[in-house]
This record gives structure tokens, sequence and C-alpha cells, in this order.
């Protein structure tokens, strides 16, 4: 067995030289996950994953493991920009060519690719297991500790620094709660490309996601949105076939939107929906904007792109009042992940 290691370009579009390739990095991707959470419900195309791979805010490089000429493992290092200080790395083997090293091959050759910062931040789905459980400095979760993917981390020294739940609600949803938007506040709704009179507010929310979600103590840092990075976003994912549903409130006292939420929606009614950013921004919150737009946002899904599986969505341990949330909407944990960060300097 001969196992290469090289870098592959991303492609330009479905028909360039380059996307056979891309195309079998992403079967990678899409084994591991269903090996990791025990269903195919993670599954997304290589054409849903295009655009976000070509988008200049968030520059990704891809690694790949051939054997014998097929690929059989990828990495991903991804950076903001070049000041960035930290870098987002994923390691992926096919779960049959596991115990073989391609994994820390791949995974050496990456940290190469992300020298140059001060830390590496890794999120790996983490089937449990029975025995020892590790525990992130939260306090919330945990994981198995004689799992390889937690031995393998470990011994690369990551720690553990948050651990995340993906959850799963079943569709169509007959009892979600009763939720209409309180006093002094107004809904909207679009599909796919913002309106011109949101962006700015919009692109504030977007910037508030980045820093205000729990990280625990990963040091993501902020991820400044402009109305230009917004609208070039939305016109790149038009290319996918993901339908992309949005539910914004104002205040109608300053006429600006605080609070959002984003359902992406693919063609196919076999697979599920998957939950993007919900955020409330601080000076709106304690009036259950947040159930608000989450129970609106599944009402218009179920209107409009009826007939999907479920909803999937991922919420850090101790983001408890989102949790909450989603409990009482119905969603229940089909697995978990763990955050990880490695200090180079």
């Amino acid at each position: 067995m001969r196992t290469l290691i090289d870098e592959i370009p991303v492609p330009h579009a479905v028909d360039d030289g380059d996307w056979p390739a891309f195309a079998a990095a992403m079967v990678v991707r899409n084994a591991v996950q269903a090996a990791a959470y025990g269903t195919d419900e993670m599954f997304m195309s290589a054409a849903d994953l295009l655009p976000y791979w070509r988008d200049p805010h968030e520059p990704k490089r891809l690694l790949v493991a051939r054997v014998d000429g097929g690929i059989v493992g990828r990495a991903v290092v991804e950076r903001q920009d070049e000041s960035t200080e930290v870098a987002w790395v994923s390691v992926e083997v096919l779960p049959e060519f596991r115990g073989r090293g391609i994994g820390r091959a791949l995974a050496d050759r990456a940290e190469e690719l992300a020298a140059d910062v001060d830390r590496l931040v890794v999120y790996s789905p983490i089937p449990d297991a029975p025995g020892e459980r590790l525990h992130p400095p939260t306090g919330f979760g945990s994981v198995p500790q004689a799992r390889a993917e937690v031995r393998f981390l470990l011994a690369r020294g990551y720690t553990l620094e948050q651990v995340e739940r993906a959850s799963r609600l079943p569709l169509p949803a007959h009892d979600l709660p009763a939720a209409p938007a309180p006093d002094g506040y107004r809904m909207h709704r679009w599909i796919n490309r913002t309106p011109p009179e949101w962006l700015a507010d919009m692109t504030a929310l977007f910037t508030l996601m980045s820093t205000d979600e729990p990280s625990a103590g990963l040091d993501e840092p902020e991820d400044i949105w402009t109305p230009e990075r917004l609208t070039a976003y939305e016109e790149r994912r038009e290319s996918s076939d993901r339908t992309h549903l949005v539910s914004a409130v104002e205040n109608t006292a300053t006429g600006t939107l605080v609070g959002m939420t984003e359902l992406a929606v693919p063609s196919e009614l076999s697979r599920p929906a998957m939950q993007q950013d919900t955020i409330v921004d601080r000076a709106n919150r304690g009036h259950r904007l947040g159930m608000v737009l989450k129970v609106a946002n599944l009402e218009y899904l179920q209107r409009e792109r009826p007939g999907h599986p479920s909803v999937i969505t991922f919420n850090a341990e101790e983001n408890r009042h989102m949790l909450d949330v989603n409990e009482a909407v119905g969603f229940v944990p089909m697995g978990f992940e763990g955050a990880w960060k490695k200090v180079l300097r």
C-alpha cells in the first residue's frame, strides 16, 4: 500500500479539471460524518459545499491522502486571512483506512501549513463510548476518553476546550410552542437574498455572532462582515441547490433588526434542513426573541418547503439558554463533537 499526501486546488466550478478530486474529498467528509453520527443526515453534496470553499474571507486549503490512486482521507486548513493568529484544522480518514498512519501524516502536513499562527482549533465529532470521561474547563459536557479520536488529539498536544451538541428536530413539527412577537417588535421573512434595506443590520448581527456565541477558551477572533461581503456571499451560494430561509425581528422603536435566524434547505426532500446562525443582540434580550425567531422560521420552513425529515442544529453545551429554546421546540440530542485547541506559541 502506497500513501501519497498532496494539496489539491479548490475548483472554480463543477465542470473544471480540479472537480473530480475535490468531489472525492467531499465523499470522505460525508462518510466520516455518517460514521460519527450514525446517520447520513449530515450529508452535503460537493456542489452544496463549493460556494463555501470559494469564500475569499474564509480561505481554505485542502490536502488529500491517496492510497493506490484513490482518495481515502483529507485535511482542511482554514484561515480568515494571513494576519489571523488562529487556524482551524480538520483531519478525516475513511473508517476502513484508519490505523495505518494516514491521519497522522495528514495532521503533520496540515500543521505545517499553519505553523505561523499562534494556535490551532479543531472541531471533531466524537461517537459515544463507555469508560472514563474527559471534561472541558467549561464544566459542560464530556467525551469518552477511550475513543481513538480523543487519544489522537491528546497525543498531538490538543486540549479539550468545549463540547458541542448536535440536535435533531423531527419534521413535521406539529406542537411548536406559541411564540408571537412581543409588543414593540415586528417580524420579517425572506428567502435567499437579504433585502437592501436590511443589509447593514444583518452584517452587524453576523459580526456579533462571531464573538457572542460561547467559545470557551478557544479564543476565536472577531469575524467582521460588511454589506458588500454579505451580498457577495449570497450571490456565491446561489450556485448550490440549497434555499436559505431567514426570519428576522425588528425593534420598531429604533427601526433596526435586532435578531435573526436562518435555515439552509436542500432541494432533495429526503435531506434535512440545517440550522444556521441564530442571534439576538444583548440590548434586546429578555423578551423571548430567540424562541420567537426559531418558531417563526420553523413555521416558515413547513409552509414554504414542506416534506423534509428533520432540522439539524449545533450548540455549545454551556449555551443553556439556546438549548432550552431548542428543547422546548422539540430538538433532541443526536451526537456530540469536541472543540480542541493547541497553542503553538
